[in-house]
């Protein structure tokens, strides 16, 4: 059987996380939304990203909500096929309200990665890597 993530992440606006992510490639699955406390955006076939209001957030949790401007509360990394699709993600997260680079980029040239912040502060890291120049640069090392 092929597993599936669902990343649930508080937001502050629903509908302007809803745009964000809509802008940096993600598509709305209208099976686990509704209008007013939830979205589920969908990066591919086993990557879901639930957006969920503070409110509705507090539900599955007793703990305090982190607030991610604040502190870092996970590093999320989505693969990219290439560094041009990298440099093509954080421009979009940027046009649609995010911040570039808040960690520095990675260069090492088998791997490329870059990030942004989204509208609530949470961390995603965009990145290619050359896997089997990786494989060959770890041997060597």
């Amino acid at each position: 059987m092929s597993q599936m993530i669902f990343l649930n992440l508080p937001v502050n606006d629903l509908a302007r996380s809803i745009a964000f992510y809509e802008a940096i490639g993600a598509t709305r699955d209208a099976r686990f939304c509704d209008e007013s406390t939830t979205a589920c955006m969908v990066f591919s076939d086993n990557i879901f990203v639930m957006l969920l209001t503070h409110e509705r957030f507090a539900g599955f949790t007793p703990r305090k909500i982190a607030d991610a401007h604040a502190t870092t509360e996970v590093l999320i990394f989505l693969s990219r096929e290439s560094r041009e699709a990298v440099d093509a993600m954080v421009d979009a997260a940027v046009r649609a309200g995010g911040v570039a680079d808040p960690g520095p980029r990675q260069e090492h040239g088998f791997m490329y990665g870059r990030s942004f912040e989204d509208p609530d502060g949470h961390i995603w890291e965009a990145g290619w890597m050359d896997v089997a120049a990786c494989a060959q640069a770890q041997a060597a090392a």
